[in-house]
């Protein structure tokens, strides 16, 4: 039996887990509240606070913090690399602490993962981080030689929730042919192909609006906007990143708010509406990527709790595929199996580089 901690770090928490193999023993959420982050000029100086209050956490619960076997984190916003379970190095951690694509609680992954596993004289490891990117040849041209189209995508909750309908359906992943679309705060609809994200409709360029993200834009508009002055690039950087959407439209990222809102109200049911619409069309795009040949589409992430919202997406997609529905997004889970298959010898440990490497 393997002992597996997984530590997932977000903007207001740092979610927790200890595995005995696939089984969860403990799990908690540790919050971070907005008021202690600005103590902190950069993510990676919250790694001492956030090691403390894990530690704190492990030890109220009785779990020793130096007998595990692995210890993993959520993979940041590194440089474009193929999915996988890779060793935290010094590398990885040099790439994080420069974050030239960008300042996230993920980044943090990485060096908590590297610190507990210290004590316990074990693996380190992250898996399937955001910036996981296999796209296709093909799939990279954009139409203008100065921009290449590149992937950043819900990799960890993507390739579990495939495995496992991928099990049901009692297919290898590696065989199989599905559209995940992943539904949360941001929006990420992928084509998988032999066990790879071959093109991807993102939140922060093709793909549909989300609670907080506006997915693709038109061109001419936002050329129009980032020349208004209205806004400084970093200002326009954040509303791509969390300041769009449902939030921009009608001042809320909860689709429940956002459901209920539209029973009387037009604006919100038209912003609903176009949701729907937006998900359903970048399924039926990437099913021409598939070229019809679909074993599943796949709906997952926390708005999927949503039966409305649900079948209101099946009435314009199921006619393509049949449909799995996974809400939710267990990412501690994801991580376990993700270190779990390295362990048992299923999956080879991969190293990080930052030059994107096959």
């Amino acid at each position: 039996m393997f002992k597996i901690l997984t530590i997932n770090p977000g903007s207001t928490s740092t979610k927790i887990g200890v595995f005995h193999d696939e089984q969860r023993v403990f799990e908690k959420s540790i919050p971070f509240v907005e008021a202690e982050s600005t103590r902190f000029k950069n993510v990676v100086d919250q790694l001492g606070s956030r090691f403390d209050a894990i530690s704190h956490a492990l030890k109220e619960a009785g779990i020793e913090i130096d007998g595990f076997d692995a210890v993993v984190g959520r993979g940041g916003l590194l440089a474009p690399i193929p999915s996988g379970t890779y060793e935290v190095s010094d590398e990885m951690e040099d790439y994080l602490r420069q974050a030239p694509r960008g300042e996230h609680a993920s980044n943090l992954g990485a060096f908590l993962a590297r610190r507990f596993a210290s004590l316990s004289a074990c693996l380190a490891c992250i898996v399937d981080p955001v910036s996981v990117d296999e796209l296709a040849d093909v799939a990279r041209v954009s139409g203008a030689p100065e921009i290449e189209r590149v992937s950043l995508v819900h990799a960890l909750n993507q390739k579990a929730v495939a495995r496992k309908v991928a099990k049901k359906l009692g297919k290898p992943y590696e065989s199989c042919r599905f559209i995940v679309a992943h539904l949360g705060s941001g929006a990420t609809i992928g084509a998988h192909i032999g066990g790879k994200i071959v093109d991807v409709l993102g939140a922060k360029q093709d793909g549909p609006m989300s609670a907080e993200r506006a997915g693709g834009l038109p061109v001419d508009g936002l050329i129009q906007l980032c020349f208004s002055g209205r806004y400084t690039k970093a200002e326009l950087e954040r509303k791509m990143l969390s300041g769009w959407g449902f939030l921009a439209y009608l001042g809320t990222r909860d689709l429940r708010g956002v459901m209920e809102k539209s029973k009387t109200d037009a604006k919100a049911a038209l912003v609903l509406d176009a949701f729907i619409y937006q998900v359903a069309k970048g399924i039926g795009e990437l099913s021409t990527v598939l070229e019809g040949e679909i074993d599943a589409i796949i709906l997952t992430g926390g708005m999927t709790y949503s039966e409305d919202l649900n079948e209101r997406i099946l009435k314009r997609t199921a006619f393509l595929a049949p449909i799995h529905i996974i809400p939710g997004e267990d990412e501690l889970e994801a991580l376990a199996e993700g270190a779990l298959r390295v362990l048992n010898g299923t999956e080879k440990l991969r190293e990080y580089r930052s030059e994107k490497s096959a």
